[in-house]
């Protein structure tokens, strides 16, 4: 059994569903014949009995062949018309039947209405012949007031076969029909199965595509809203996200080496010009060596903090964040200021915080943060004022530089991306990127928006509170 289970799982699906198909309906048409079969069985059955129970034998036939039975006369009745038997029984089981006709054995319920001790009786037996018989017994009612022939009972029998062979044709009727039937269901069920699963057969053909080519702009035509359409158009959108993270790698890549093409080739015409300075013997003067020099390690600190960078945003989009905790935003907020003073030790930053605490993660948060702040430092002009609040969850950074252009603003948070004012100052164009994953993965948001009454810009993180602070504060 187990084999054959695993031969069937073996089969195309297309071909389990017409067998799955057939076999119901042969099950389905087996049925229904053979109840057709008995119940027509029993009609028959019992039609024989009615006809054989209102079938009585003429008067004169049975006097005529009771009379020849005791050698009245010589003369032996001719067989009964059509396919009946007829035969006479008295109380001793002796019978009485008419020459070239079938002797029908005698029962004992036979007998018993013969000798009055019941009415009639109904039974099957086997003729002389061989031939099944259904036979009726009956006590022969005497011809003239107060003849004594109550001691005999007339048996009128007729040929089983006369249902057998109707029943029999019927039988090879049904399994032809059956046949015929089980065979037209398979053949549709495979039709069906065909119609049913060719949006299957499609499914696989783009996905063996995909696989062979890596042609991500396949998709599958949708009709209906049935489950293979909501199949297919699952296997379309993803599609399509794969097509977009692939586009997005490779956007990255060219961005990253574009962005890492500038302060290397700085870096290698300063090395050059230091090398060839040691190769010829021709000193450079002091005052321009430490300027190469001073060059050389902002370029190798911009190559740090872009491969920094790169780094954090290798992890893809949709990775899960690091196990997050209840932290103080106002905690992280204060020590990224400290940070951000060290940076601009001429600008003036105040600070308006209220205590608010989120679940997020430390590291990732305070980075965020600090990446904020650093781009109100950059862009801040000298002895300038950044002013930093934090109310019911609301973090809010208003620096007072140039701004940021209306159209510019749906791209602040793309990676590399860059204002064209800005293109001159340090930085990779990944920060703000950074900030709002991190944000995102925080159930928060990010946006940028110009300050109101010109000049400068306004950074808005918004971050749900956490359930409770941690312990101990």
């Amino acid at each position: 059994m187990t084999g054959l289970v695993r031969r069937f799982r073996g089969l195309p699906l297309r071909s389990r569903l017409a067998l799955l198909v057939a076999t119901a309906v042969a099950v389905a048409v087996a049925a229904v014949a053979a109840a057709c079969w008995f119940v027509t069985k029993a009609q028959l059955e019992r039609q024989l009995n009615d006809s054989l129970r209102s079938s009585k034998v003429a008067q004169t036939y049975l006097t005529d062949l009771y009379a020849y039975c005791k050698g009245a006369t010589l003369i032996p009745p001719p067989p009964f018309p059509g396919a009946y038997t007829v035969q006479l029984i008295d109380s001793q089981g002796t019978v009485c039947i008419a020459p070239k006709t079938s002797k029908l054995p005698v029962g004992d319920s036979d007998i018993a209405v013969a000798q009055g001790q019941q009415r009639d009786a109904l039974h099957s037996s086997t003729a002389a012949n061989g031939e099944q018989m259904r036979v009726y017994t009956y006590q022969l009612q005497p011809s003239q007031p107060g003849e004594r022939t109550s001691q005999i009972a007339v048996s009128i029998a007729r040929p089983i076969s006369e249902i057998d062979d109707p029943l029999s044709t019927l039988a090879w009727v049904l399994l032809l029909v059956s046949g015929i039937g089980v065979v037209g269901a398979g053949a549709a069920g495979l039709w069906v199965a065909r119609s049913g699963l060719r949006p299957v057969d499609e499914l696989t053909e783009a996905v063996e595509h995909v696989a062979r080519t890596e042609d991500l702009t396949v998709r599958i035509p949708i009709e209906g809203e049935d489950e293979i359409a909501r199949l297919s158009r699952s296997f379309n959108s993803m599609a399509a996200s794969l097509a977009t993270s692939r586009d997005r790698q490779s956007q990255l890549i060219a961005d990253a080496g574009h962005e890492l093409r500038t302060p290397l080739t700085s870096l290698r015409t300063n090395v050059e010009l230091l090398a060839r300075s040691d190769e010829t013997g021709r000193a450079i003067p002091p005052d321009d060596r430490r300027a190469l020099m001073t060059s050389v390690k902002a370029q190798m600190t911009e190559l740090a903090s872009l491969i920094g960078d790169l780094q954090e945003l290798a992890r893809p989009d949709a990775a899960q964040p690091g196990p997050l905790q209840v932290v103080a935003l106002h905690d992280i907020t204060r020590t990224a200021l400290q940070r951000a003073r060290l940076r601009g030790p001429e600008l003036t930053i105040t600070e308006e915080l209220a205590p608010w605490y989120v679940r997020a993660e430390p590291a990732a948060l305070e980075r965020a943060v600090v990446n904020v702040l650093d781009n109100a430092v950059k862009f801040s002009p000298p002895g300038g004022t950044v002013d930093v609040t934090l109310h019911r969850g609301e973090l809010t950074v208003r620096d007072h530089g140039p701004g940021i252009p209306a159209e510019e603003l749906p791209h602040v948070f793309e990676r590399f991306w860059r204002s064209p004012s800005a293109r001159q100052l340090p930085g990779s164009g990944l920060g703000l990127s950074i900030v709002a994953r991190t944000v995102q993965q925080a159930g928060g948001e990010i946006t940028l928006r110009p300050a109101p009454g010109g000049g400068g810009t306004v950074a808005s993180i918004r971050l749900p509170g956490a359930p409770q602070p941690p312990p101990g504060l």
